[in-house]
């Protein structure tokens, strides 16, 4: 071969594994080209080959037609040139050009058929099975929509002999499936795909197909999880493949059906290129219809204005662009059917345009942004009964111009410090809006009372309405509630600005309502009440003090002072609550000063409290404290219950943003205590649920890394990578340093499942650049040793051994011995490789893990760190021995003149017996051995190395077990290998 033909050869190789698309097409054009230069034909038959399966993987797959048909010229011309590679190749992608031709309208349906008789009389000239030709005719049928046909084709194809002209069992059994699925059998089709979901077959282009054709049929069936979790490792799969552009559509269609619109938008703009072009019409097709049934459901909703993303780096309104998609999909379906005679293509199009939505949402797990809420929502909760009945009332309320009763019903609510006593206040100011009639000054107070407490969040707003709310009071001579009010408006004063003049006027309060109080013209609530807002005013500037300790102490003195106040009336009208509420803010005092048993023990009375009081709604945020603290302080198991409590304490009052919050908090703690199944479906509750609340990047990004720590502990690799990329851009906004770096490491874990070693390296160099900024470097050392392992498996030599000498470095000063020994060795490995410095090299990396290990043998006195070390020492010499071996050029023997094989040889056997005789383990004792039988082998010392095959049977005997089975399996090898009896009389 000439240098010119072998650089060609190399470069062929090389974009075989480049990616899909138009610069692998472009290149193999361009390689075609040089071929035909060099007068090479079995050469220029290689890069035509090539050519033609790259235009196959790609958009551009009607430009396969002309590279092939010159091909099988070259077959007719000259047979001899084709060698049995060539030959099958050529076969093979006959099947490719039969059924490529059904997706391009302006070829014959004539022509079509002729080429599949030829495909047939070819095969048999060839030996092969008719099963590809049958399963071709299935496919035009099935397209034209011959359904007798192709219901006779299925069965033929089916029946016919397999052999290596059939495609691969994945590929059948998603054409088989999808027959089953067109005729409404999903049942039936997941069952056929159930082998491909489950990885038992597998090619180049499946599971990624299988995956999303099985999304609608599982929802269908209500096999929601399952549908979940195929969008979640397909899309991954198909994302950016031209080749694959109907699965993608059918992704974006299972968004667009399952309410996740936001999501097929960010799918849709991923692939906006293909909204227009020139790729094969059939595929064309399915992603166009795909992308008009998310378009509708858009302007169904209400965001037909809605810009979104359009060809040309550009926008359009969601209506505009499914103006102009629909018309390319009636233009492309005409085609079709004016070719095929029929109007089956047209049929199926106006079908999947109609389709309605499935579910109103299916949680993904994902992030995607939230559409505006033009149209009507879901609810976001789901309501208790008691949330039920609420939610009833209030719609009654809302109807209702009965000032009497809205009062009635409004005042009972806030008796019982109900959620709802807020809407029921607001729907008496909007009745009596309506209506006209004019509210006495007590009833005016409470309207605006309770609107300054509801819009806290707006606290110039609030204090505005708590300061007419007090003049109210003052007006109807309710002269104690007007005090307590005003200590509510000093704390939307301290939560508007400076908390000085609030204090001062909480201060006031407090002081007016002791006086009302020690002459009973105000109850112990309103005074305890009071005194508990100006508390939690001054725990707002417990950070600003001189000395943060003193403020906190005095703050805590003042609450338990509170707590004397109101045991001493705990009888009197709803006291029991304000006790509860001290009790509360008393244990957020008392785990602001680090004591954890305290503050639980403060929390769980809280919670207690207001269960006893008949209001066990109000208990759940002591409870949900608790979980916090519990999950901060090590003790999952007691954060799980209080999360659970809360939640169900909480059921129909919580608000979307604190329900999430929760189950997050649960889904953390769960996850802390093992119990990963529960914990990955709370984590995509609250995920979903923060999304709704417009909480998706902090909550949201936690519940979303939650999520995939166990879907990756579960071994769902594709779907937690999928669930972590899209929480890290949350991680990073929230500025969640640690959470950042567990998000990278875990996604960096995944993609090592996935063979993706390169970008699992970059996540774990990522991770490592934050952590190398921590005072504790345990995590850098790990990342960084992670990366290394990542970068050796990619085979990236240099990068490697830079990551695997940081990681050495890390592990020093650490004192990590082990890891340190396992760096070195991996690099020894590393420098065996070609291009690499070779034995030398490597000799020195493991003689420096050698002396690493036996240093630190000699100096260890723990027993167990001493075996653990012991087992190091053993390792690397065990390695070493392996080492010079692989390193040697040749083998002992008549072509080893200057005997340096053999001294190679001895050596290495040296190090076996070292490695067996410092190995404290059976197991790795025996290991040892085999490794120094076949040495001794190779060395020619077959009695020697017999001798050590059966050392290493007699050490098992009858033993059960896979390590005793494998053990005396290789054992027998070596004695095979030997030609000596398991029973024979070991040599003299």
């Amino acid at each position: 071969m000439t240098a010119a033909a072998h650089e060609i050869h190399q470069a062929l190789e090389e974009n075989r594994s480049a990616r899909n698309g138009t610069v692998r097409n472009a290149r193999a054009e361009e390689l075609v080209g040089l071929a035909e230069t060099t007068g090479d034909r079995p050469l220029l038959l290689d890069a035509l080959f090539d050519l033609v399966s790259a235009y196959e993987y790609s958009s551009e797959r009607a430009k396969m037609f002309v590279p092939f048909s010159r091909l099988l010229r070259m077959w007719d011309e000259h047979p001899e040139d084709f060698g049995e590679r060539a030959v099958y190749q050529l076969h093979w992608r006959f099947k490719w050009v039969s059924t490529g031709m059904i997706g391009y309208s302006d070829i014959p349906l004539e022509s079509i058929r002729r080429w599949l008789v030829e495909m047939g009389r070819r095969y048999a000239l060839g030996g092969y099975s008719q099963r590809p030709v049958r399963a071709a005719e299935y496919s035009l049928a099935r397209h034209t929509g011959d359904m007798a046909a192709a219901a006779e084709s299925l069965a033929a194809w089916t029946a016919a002999d397999r052999d290596i002209m059939s495609d691969c069992r994945a590929c059948e059994l998603n054409d088989e499936g999808e027959w089953h699925a067109d005729l409404g059998e999903d049942e039936r089709a997941v069952d056929a795909w159930a082998p491909v979901l489950a990885g038992e077959h597998s090619c180049q282009e499946e599971p990624h197909r299988v995956l999303a054709l099985s999304l609608l049929p599982l929802v269908r069936l209500g096999r929601t999880d399952e549908a979940r979790g195929n969008h979640l490792r397909g899309y991954r799969l198909a994302r950016g493949n031209e080749s694959l552009l109907p699965s993608i559509g059918r992704h974006i269609e299972f968004c667009a059906l399952t309410g996740n619109e936001a999501r097929g938008l960010e799918i849709l703009a991923e692939h906006t290129a293909h909204l227009e072009g020139d790729g094969t019409p059939l595929s064309r097709l399915h992603f166009l219809g795909a992308a008009a049934v998310l378009l509708r459901r858009l302007t169904a909703l209400g965001h037909g204005d809605r810009p979104v993303p359009a060809p040309g780096a550009t926008t359009r309104t969601a209506a505009e662009l499914l103006i102009r998609t629909e018309a390319t999909i009636t233009r492309l379906a005409r085609g079709f059917d004016e070719r095929n005679g029929t109007d089956t293509v047209s049929t199926w199009v106006t079908e999947r345009l109609g389709s309605t939505p499935l579910l109103d949402r299916l949680p993904l797990g994902v992030r995607a942004a939230r559409l505006p809420e033009t149209a009507p929502a879901a609810a976001a909760d789901v309501p208790s009964a008691d949330g039920a009945a609420d939610a009833a009332a209030d719609s009654a309320a809302e109807r209702s111009d009965d000032l009497t009763e809205l009062i009635a019903r409004a005042r009972e609510l806030s008796r019982a410090q109900r959620d709802a006593a807020y809407r029921a206040w607001a729907a008496v100011g909007r009745a009596a809006d309506r209506t006209g009639t004019p509210l006495d000054p007590m009833v005016r107070a409470e309207v605006a009372d309770h609107a300054g407490m509801d819009s806290l969040d707006d606290p110039p707003a609030a204090l505005a309405l708590l300061t007419a709310a007090v003049a109210d009071f003052e007006a109807a001579g309710e002269y104690g509630e007007a005090a307590a009010c005003r200590g509510r408006a000093a704390y939307a004063m301290a939560l508007a600005g400076p908390a000085q003049p609030a204090l001062a006027a909480a201060d006031a309060a407090c002081e007016q309502l002791r006086e009302l109080h020690a002459k009973e013209r105000a109850t112990t609530r309103q005074f305890t009440g009071a005194l508990l807002m100006r508390a939690r005013i001054r725990l707002g500037t417990i950070g600003q003090a001189a000395d943060p300790q003193a403020a906190a102490a005095a703050v805590e003195a003042e609450v338990s002072d509170i707590l004397v106040l109101a045991e001493a009336r705990r009888d009197e009208d709803r006291v029991l609550g304000r006790i509860a509420d001290a009790t509360c803010l008393l244990g957020r005092l008392v785990a602001g000063r680090g004591d954890v048993r305290g503050a639980a023990e403060a929390f769980t009375r809280a919670s207690a409290l207001h269960q006893e009081a008949g209001r066990p709604w109000l208990a759940v945020e002591g409870e949900a404290m608790l979980a916090e603290l519990a999950l901060n302080h090590g003790d999952p198991h007691t954060a799980a219950r209080a999360a659970r409590s809360a939640l169900d304490l909480g059921a129909g009052i919580l608000t979307p943003a604190h329900h999430a919050h929760l189950l997050t908090v649960l889904a953390q703690a769960l996850a802390d205590s093992g119990q990963d199944d529960e914990a990955a479906d709370h984590a995509l509750e609250g995920a979903h649920r923060a999304d709704e609340a417009g909480d998706g990047e902090d909550t949201g990004g936690w519940a979303r890394l939650v999520l995939g720590g166990a879907l990756n502990r579960l071994g769902r690799a594709a779907e937690a990578a999928a669930v972590l990329e899209t929480a890290l851009p949350d991680l990073r906004a929230a500025h969640h340093e640690g959470r950042v770096v567990q998000a990278r490491w875990w996604l960096g874990e995944c993609l090592l499942q996935l063979a993706e070693p390169r970008e699992a390296a970059e996540q774990f160099l990522l991770a490592a650049e934050i952590a190398k900024e921590w005072e504790e470097q345990q995590d850098h050392a790990n990342l960084a040793h992670l990366a290394a392992d990542a970068l050796n498996r990619a085979g990236l030599d240099d990068q490697a051994v830079q990551a695997y000498e940081r990681a050495e470095q890390l592990w020093r000063a650490l004192g990590r011995t082990p890891a340190v020994v396992r760096a070195l060795r991996a690099r020894a490995w590393i420098e065996l490789r070609e291009g690499r410095p070779g034995l030398p090299a490597a000799r020195r990396a493991m003689e420096s893990a050698a002396q690493t290990a036996a240093a630190a043998l000699a100096a260890a006195t723990d027993e167990d760190e001493r075996d653990m070390l012991r087992a190091d020492l053993a390792d690397t010499h065990l390695q070493t021995g392996q080492l010079l071996v692989r390193g040697c050029p040749g083998e002992p023997g008549d072509t080893d003149t200057d005997g340096s094989a053999r001294a190679a040889y001895e050596e290495a056997l040296e190090h076996t017996g070292r490695a067996a005789a410092t190995y404290g383990s059976r197991d790795g004792r025996s290991a040892a051995q085999l490794v120094a039988a076949w040495i001794e082998a190779d060395l020619g010392r077959r009695d020697a190395a017999a001798d050590r095959a059966r050392a290493v049977l007699a050490d098992y005997g009858d033993e059960e077990g896979e390590m005793a089975e494998r053990r005396r399996a290789e054992a027998g090898s070596v004695l095979d290998h030997t030609k000596q009896p398991p029973d024979a009389d070991p040599a003299p």
